[in-house]
């Protein structure tokens, strides 16, 4: 399964929006047959798994990080493929939440006399399908907030220069976080200030020949003021327009209606109508103060801070606009999950606490 879990992580820069499934086939303790979903509308790990094993894979095993579809999308079910081969057993590290699944997969395979087993590096498969499993759960895409500091917490000087605060092997890592979870979220102070292009380079993708796909880029603008000339709306990929105005749309972009929330949009419904587009994680590159009201709102399930060997002063911009709390019981609270050095930088992973106070519904 170790080796399965490998596979699939080939695949997230570009099974968008499918998760990026691994499967090993394994006969008499020797693999047979391996295969990763590298695209949507491509074949799906399995049959490429059992292709490759040929007749080898009757009576073998089969190790899966998510249960084998059984119904029709744009390929076959994965379970008439693993039923004609012959396999003996089935390794499924997780089930797959999607209705249209949903044990349906097992059932099949059962019902055939394959054995079924479920579970096996279940905590490591939940990580590799993080975003598709938050969709089809919790009917939001997974959200990681990225953010890139100086040691006294400041992104950048107070004339907005910030090219570059951290070295090149945190920028290259960005690079491959963007092409991984297919879709970048910023704000329009960003979009005004800085006109990025939230693009990812073909050398990001953490496997090279593994298909690239560019990630959707989301631009949230309450008042509807990002010019119609910002690089983010490039073609190359999907464009989603978050805005509680009216006015005239830039071409190929999708405007979206959501309401307003405070001085700006509500991130809940932003999430909700993401999800309902097939968005299965998003990673936000935004300034201080749409990474405060998403802190605040509690949408963010994964916080990652570069930290530079630099100091910029108090006149510098802050890393995220937050209000003072009036009590120490009411800050937000985190929890360490990594803390490694990468190139010139320290990259720290952090995940929500769950002892942080209730979100507030106005952000």
């Amino acid at each position: 399964m170790a080796r399965a879990l490998e596979l699939g992580a080939r695949g997230l820069c570009g099974s968008h929006p499918n998760p990026s499934v691994g499967c090993v086939v394994l006969r008499d303790g020797e693999i047979v047959g391996e295969g990763f979903h590298a695209r949507a509308g491509q074949p799906h790990a399995e049959p490429l798994a059992l292709a490759q094993a040929g007749a080898r894979a009757r009576g073998a095993e089969l190790f899966v990080t998510l249960e084998p579809c059984a119904h029709h999308g744009r390929t076959p079910p994965c379970v008439d493929a693993v039923i004609a081969a012959g396999v003996r057993k089935v390794w499924a590290a997780l089930a797959d939440p999607n209705p249209d699944v949903d044990g349906g997969g097992f059932a099949r395979l059962r019902a055939a006399g394959i054995e079924v087993e479920v579970g096996l590096l279940a905590e490591q498969a939940q990580r590799l399908h993080r975003g598709f499993l938050s969709r089809m759960r919790r009917g939001r895409p997974w959200l990681t907030l990225k953010l890139a500091a100086s040691l006294d917490g400041r992104t950048a000087l107070a004339n907005g220069q910030s090219r570059w605060i951290t070295g090149s092997a945190a920028r290259a890592e960005v690079h491959r976080r963007r092409a991984e979870a297919g879709a970048v979220l910023t704000g329009i102070g960003t979009v005004l200030a800085d006109d990025p292009q939230l693009t990812c380079r073909e050398s990001s993708c953490a496997y090279r020949g593994s298909f690239l796909r560019q990630p959707d880029r989301i631009v949230l603008d309450a008042d509807a003021r990002a010019p119609a000339t910002a690089k983010v709306w490039a073609e190359g990929a999907r464009r989603f327009w978050f805005t509680a105005a009216d006015g005239p749309t830039p071409a190929g972009v999708e405007r979206i209606a959501v309401p307003r929330a405070g001085s700006g949009l509500d991130l809940g419904a932003v999430l909700t109508e993401l999800a309902r587009r097939e968005v299965n994680e998003v990673l936000a590159e935004c300034g201080p103060t749409l990474a405060g009201g998403l802190l605040r709102s509690a949408c963010v399930d994964e916080l990652v801070l570069y930290l530079a060997p630099s100091l910029l002063g108090h006149e510098a911009r802050p890393l995220v606009t937050l209000p003072g709390p009036e009590t120490l019981e009411q800050r937000l609270r985190w929890r360490w999950r990594s803390v490694e050095r990468l190139g010139e930088d320290l990259r720290l992973v952090l995940e929500p606490d769950s002892l942080s106070p209730s979100p507030d519904p106005h952000s």
